[in-house]
């Protein structure tokens, strides 16, 4: 980390069990039973979690990428996020698919903003190189 990185904010979560516990924020605004997906039970699970993060993250990013290209964002943009647990010779790993609704641009702009968001999201960054990453304007 650079000298002049700031941190903006430190999200800090207690988790018990695993993917069978419980987890909460340390200011008490999260709190999920966690379940292994497809099993039975009240609950969520990693790769939920971790795609509402994306998708939450990416819209703000687009919304980002807008300002600066003076384009107002549509009120119903939405990103439905796909986050797939697999297994194979690698092990377990992840993928994903970010499919991602700007009704009403024009689709040249609309693709320029989703570009600009995938270079500017911090989950982008975070999982570029390292999973398989689609990203769809639908």
């Amino acid at each position: 980390m650079s000298q002049t990185d700031k941190v903006l904010y430190t999200g800090r979560t207690h988790t018990t069990g695993g993917r069978d516990g419980a987890a909460r924020s340390s200011d008490g605004r999260l709190e999920v039973n966690l379940t292994s997906p497809g099993a039975p039970g009240a609950g969520t699970n990693p790769e939920q979690l971790f795609a509402a993060g994306w998708s939450a993250c990416f819209i703000g990013a687009i919304g980002l990428a807008a300002r600066e290209r003076k384009v107002a964002v549509p009120a119903e943009t939405a990103v439905d996020a796909e986050v797939d647990l697999r297994h194979g010779e690698r092990g377990y790993f992840l993928q994903a698919r970010l499919n991602v609704a700007l009704p009403g641009l024009d689709r040249d702009i609309a693709r320029a903003l989703v570009d600009a968001a995938h270079q500017t999201c911090p989950y982008s960054k975070a999982t570029r190189g390292n999973i398989e990453v689609e990203i769809n304007l639908v």
